[in-house]
């Protein structure tokens, strides 16, 4: 499984807003420049995610995008099913019957195992951890 470029970009956009003081709104090219989104792609994330309810955004001489709530209650689940719609590894996960071998199938658990953790990984993930000091620290370190 692979997350689009789209979702990866709307991660990227996210753990930016998500360094603001909360209330703080940047415009998109900001964004953009820093994190080195294609504008014109931005601007669709961007609309996902506000219609998501992820981000605020504001037209304007004094507009911007900025967290619709706190970095603590944003999570990488939300923000790449926003994008990208249900996280799955196979469809058999979610609808059984779209297999005619679900029933006696030796992968399928393994599947739905695998599943159920990613999803709880990035559901328990929020942004506040991803732009934590200690955690920056860490990525330039890698």
């Amino acid at each position: 499984m692979q997350i689009t470029r789209q979702a990866d970009y709307a991660v990227r956009a996210v753990s930016f807003l998500a360094r603001l003081s909360p209330g703080e709104r940047v415009p998109t090219s900001l964004i953009a420049e820093r994190q080195r989104i294609p504008q014109t792609f931005l601007a669709k994330i961007i609309s996902q995610l506000s219609a998501a309810g992820i981000i605020r955004a504001t037209r304007g001489a004094r507009g911007g995008v900025a967290l619709a709530r706190t970095s603590d209650s944003v999570n990488l689940l939300e923000v790449i099913e926003a994008i990208d719609g249900p996280v799955r590894l196979n469809e058999c996960v979610t609808d059984p019957d779209v297999c005619s071998m679900s029933e006696v199938c030796p992968v399928r658990s393994v599947w739905c195992k695998a599943q159920a953790e990613l999803v709880e990984r990035l559901q328990g993930t929020r942004f506040s951890q991803l732009t934590a000091p200690s955690v920056m620290l860490a990525q330039v370190a890698v």
